[in-house]
């Protein structure tokens, strides 16, 4: 199978190489132009997992504007969300109707924008349980073990077909652990509350998972935006695929076993200056609660402390 990834940040890389040691040809398409260079004069991506075995495996990688091969199978779309309609709409003169989509963004706001290009018959969208960092250009460092990690994905129709079964395939032979739903919204809010809480707190206080999880009140900070997100889905008709509890259980086992070293993406956006998707997570829940006049005040709160915090490290730049 043919795979495009486009945005080869950690995770994209993360996904495509493991796509490609799996058997699958791919391709990359990344607008950060140092990143793109660096890997084009390396003739690949410099990889390590958890900071060792630092070798090269080499990529096909592009600018939008280059890449102009529209025979993917697949194309795989991993990027920040404010930074998506953009690059939708530099790629689109290799976008096809038999193309399938898959995306494991972080927040919310993006399978709206895939499907003024797509149709939803081949959108595969879910939620990635991964940890990844991109070090600098060229450079990528998989977190955890060979195996280490999960998604949940569903298709936008609920109802899985040949070619999304096929998609599932290649993920577990790439050892990302796929597992197929029929609950589309429930699938991609998971995530959603699951980065509101370490997402977010982890940022604001600059810490890893693993020590935001051994704090003694952390169950408490957990379940008090776990209740809110769960209210404010269940006002929305959401159905959600955990329970509050097995939702804490997720947050507190990928915290304190799969990623503890972890410092989330979030924090890794604030760390470098970079807006962070906070407005598409805690942000996105507020704005659903509104809409069903339920005020989401922790979030709210939450979503406010992180633009003060990106303002006040604006402000000291300046």
């Amino acid at each position: 199978m043919k795979f495009t990834v486009v945005g080869a940040g950690a995770m994209g890389l993360r996904y495509g190489v493991l796509l490609q040691e799996a058997g699958n040809e791919v391709e990359f398409v990344d607008a950060w132009e140092p990143h793109v260079n660096k890997m084009k004069e390396n003739g690949g991506v410099y990889v390590t997992r958890d900071r060792q075995n630092r070798h090269l495996v080499p990529v096909k990688v592009y600018t939008p504007e280059e890449y102009t091969n529209t025979d993917a199978d697949v194309l795989i779309f991993f990027l920040k969300q404010m930074q998506l309609a953009d690059m939708l709409e530099r790629c689109k003169h290799f976008f096809t109707p038999d193309q399938y989509v898959l995306t494991g963004m972080n927040g919310m706001g993006h399978v709206k924008k895939l499907l003024n290009y797509f149709d939803g018959s081949k959108l595969i969208a879910g939620t990635a349980l991964i940890a990844t960092i991109l070090k600098a250009p060229g450079e990528v460092d998989f977190v955890g073990k060979v195996g280490a990690g999960s998604m949940n994905l569903a298709n936008y129709t609920e109802e899985p077909d040949e070619m999304t079964h096929k998609v599932v395939a290649e993920l577990a032979k790439a050892n990302i652990n796929p597992t197929l739903t029929t609950n589309f919204q429930g699938t991609l809010m998971a995530k959603v509350v699951f980065n509101s809480v370490v997402n977010t707190l982890c940022t604001l206080f600059e810490i890893t998972m693993g020590e935001y999880a051994a704090f003694e009140k952390a169950d408490e900070l957990s379940l008090a935006l776990i209740n809110e997100a769960y209210d404010v889905c269940e006002r929305a008709g959401v159905k959600m695929l955990n329970s509050r509890q097995e939702e804490l259980d997720t947050v507190n086992y990928v915290s304190k076993v799969a990623n503890p070293l972890h410092y989330p993406s979030m924090y890794q956006d604030m760390s470098k200056n970079r807006p962070t998707e906070v407005d598409y997570i805690n942000g996105y829940l507020v704005d659903l609660g509104r809409k069903y006049n339920y005020e989401a005040h922790t979030h709210a709160f939450l979503t406010n402390l992180v633009h003060l915090a990106e303002h006040t490290r604006q402000q000291r730049q300046n």
